[in-house]
């Protein structure tokens, strides 16, 4: 889920990354794995499922050379390019193979009643996990492009600049 989060700020000056955002990165990655396809056996076999792994697992290659290259002081501009320009296709591709596998699980979740609590209960609590899903899946329509479009104009400053740097050479 919103795996290609941009980059807002480095309070750690480790890597220049929010920790907010990073935060709900790893969570997102923990619900996706453990909580859908984990849970719902019946997914794992999903085509979705290695559509998202390989978008995920391409992009932490990239991610974390450009991160370790940077923290060397010397990044190499193919790093710095497939770090602004790969995830216009690793995003969607992502994304799409999260939203699949979301909508795989359904039909499972709903028969079994996973993890969903009926009323009555001592607590005066009810959760359908379903329903919950459902909301997942519908809270990528303005999350997406926000975060999409964001690093689209990152990926124009940043490359920009380093054309610009480079001819000014």
């Amino acid at each position: 889920m919103l795996d290609h989060l941009p980059d807002q700020g480095h309070p750690s000056g480790i890597v220049p990354s929010s920790v907010v955002l990073t935060a709900f990165q790893v969570m997102s990655r923990v619900f996706l794995t453990w909580a859908v396809t984990h849970s719902v056996k019946e997914v794992q076999n999903e085509d979705s499922v290695l559509l998202f792994v390989v978008a995920w697992t391409i992009t932490e290659i990239i991610r974390y050379s450009f991160y370790t290259f940077s923290l060397l002081n010397h990044l190499p501009y193919l790093i710095k390019w497939a770090r602004y320009t790969l995830f216009i296709v690793l995003y969607p591709m992502g994304v799409s193979g999260e939203l699949l596998t979301i909508y795989a699980a359904l039909p499972f979740v709903r028969q079994a009643g996973l993890y969903s609590i009926s009323l009555p209960n001592k607590y005066n609590f009810s959760f359908d996990y379903y329903t919950f899903l459902i909301l997942v899946m519908i809270s990528y329509i303005p999350i997406f492009p926000q975060l999409y479009f964001h690093m689209l104009h990152q990926r124009r400053k940043v490359l920009s600049y380093t054309e610009e740097h480079k001819k000014s050479e």
